[in-house]
């Protein structure tokens, strides 16, 4: 199991598709290439487009975090600049 640092949090549990990628996007956007982003979203519709999305960009998904709270913790590594 590979452990992460975490460079920067984005709490996107308020808002809903498509903006829930958007605030995303932007949030990686203020990163250097190579840095960690933990993206907590709720489940259903963002847990299912966010992921894929964010993939599409050609940046790496690390790992996908169920908090079993409703929410999950989405951890992609900046990939380019």
């Amino acid at each position: 199991m590979t452990d992460f640092v975490i460079d920067d949090t984005v709490d996107i549990t308020d808002v809903v598709c498509p903006t829930t990628f958007v605030k995303a996007k932007v949030a990686l956007e203020e990163l250097d290439e190579g840095q960690i982003l933990s993206i907590k979203m709720n489940d259903g519709e963002p847990v299912q487009n966010v992921p894929r999305s964010i993939k599409e960009e050609g940046h790496k998904i690390l790992k996908l975090i169920d908090n079993e709270d409703g929410t999950y913790d989405l951890i992609v590594e900046k990939v380019g600049d």
